[in-house]
């Protein structure tokens, strides 16, 4: 019979070895994915809450009223850059 010598003898992993190879395989993945999908989720009602409101006011205060439109406008008159600015980015 011809046996064949093999150049890297006990190069074969144990069956434990695979194993430990495969579950550190997959938890690595599992953790990748974990991941992914944590930085993907949509930010939660209270956190955006949270960030969109001004540090200092209590939550119950009341906005402040908002002026009248006609207040509000701005004429040539009280823009000095208006004069610097072309005639067609004026204000209509």
């Amino acid at each position: 019979m011809y046996s064949a010598v093999s150049p890297y003898p006990h190069s074969a992993l144990a069956a434990w070895q695979l194993a430990l190879i495969a579950v550190v395989a997959f938890a690595g993945v599992a953790v990748w994915l974990g991941a992914v999908f944590l930085a993907a989720r949509e930010p939660r009602a209270r956190d955006h809450a949270a960030a969109s409101q001004t540090p200092g006011l209590p939550s119950a205060a009341p906005a402040a009223p908002a002026a009248p439109a006609a207040e509000t406008a701005v004429t040539a008159e009280a823009d000095p850059a208006a004069e610097a600015r072309p005639a067609h980015h004026a204000a209509a």
